[in-house]
């Protein structure tokens, strides 16, 4: 009976083995179709990253031309997990399974192929944040932007009317000497300037108050603009007729 006996104990020491086996086989499959579902969920956020930089860029007037060396975003592939045969030179075939992970132009990163894929994960990740924010700023105009429409085209049309009033502060000295007459000056401070001034606040306002992403015209408040720079210019032609009056 001790034959029968160490027979027993061969076939379930074999049989334990079996079980193992297959549990392994089991986990080794699911581990494999994770990383399968990883894989082509991050091919598809980068194709989609991808686009979404190609509409950006056609909608602020870049050339979305890639850098040709660089070739399309590279997913990683999973090679098989035991080596190629002993003198083979064959390398991984597409959706093989993991030992290494290929990167861009061919080249070998060894290591846990989870971890390689957590790690573009982020990667991924992080391109999505810095992409948000880029567009958020590319949804702000260039001149001031963090103020409201409003308050940006008060600044600007209040400045294009100060820059009109110091022109206009020249005129009077040209004028105290005799180089400008005075019907001139009184053509100038009374309509010409504040014109000029209202349409150099309006062409500012819609080359630097336009984002980069809009598809509509900025709000250039044209009422307001031609109220302020024509109250403003006559009001400093005042106020400098006053000073003069003072002075002498």
């Amino acid at each position: 009976m001790a034959g029968y006996d160490e027979y027993a104990a061969v076939v379930r020491q074999l049989s334990a083995r079996i079980r193992e086996g297959e549990r392994g086989a089991v986990a080794e499959a699911e581990r494999r179709r994770t990383l399968h579902a990883g894989v082509t969920q991050l091919g598809q956020r980068l194709a989609a990253q991808e686009q979404r930089l190609a509409q950006l860029a056609a909608a602020a007037g870049l050339p979305a031309v890639a850098d040709p060396a660089l070739g399309p975003p590279a997913v990683p592939e999973l090679a098989p997990g035991p080596g190629p045969a002993p003198g083979s030179v064959t390398g991984p075939g597409p959706g093989a399974l993991p030992g290494s992970v290929t990167g861009p132009g061919g080249s070998g990163v060894d290591g846990d192929p989870a971890v390689v894929l957590a790690e573009t994960g982020r990667l991924v990740d992080e391109v999505d944040r810095l992409g948000q924010q880029a567009e958020a700023l590319a949804q702000r105009p260039t001149l001031l932007p963090t103020w409201s429409p409003t308050a940006r085209a008060v600044a600007v049309y209040a400045g294009c009317a100060a820059v009109g009033a110091l022109v206009m502060l020249v005129l009077v000295v040209a004028n105290g000497i005799g180089v400008v007459d005075g019907v001139t000056l009184g053509a100038l401070t009374c309509a010409g300037l504040p014109l000029i001034s209202f349409v150099a606040g309006w062409l500012v306002l819609g080359r630097w108050g336009r984002p980069a992403l809009a598809t509509t015209d900025p709000p250039r408040y044209a009422p307001l603009g031609f109220f302020i720079c024509a109250l403003l210019v006559p009001i400093a032609y005042c106020v400098t007729l006053v000073v003069f009056r003072l002075v002498r």
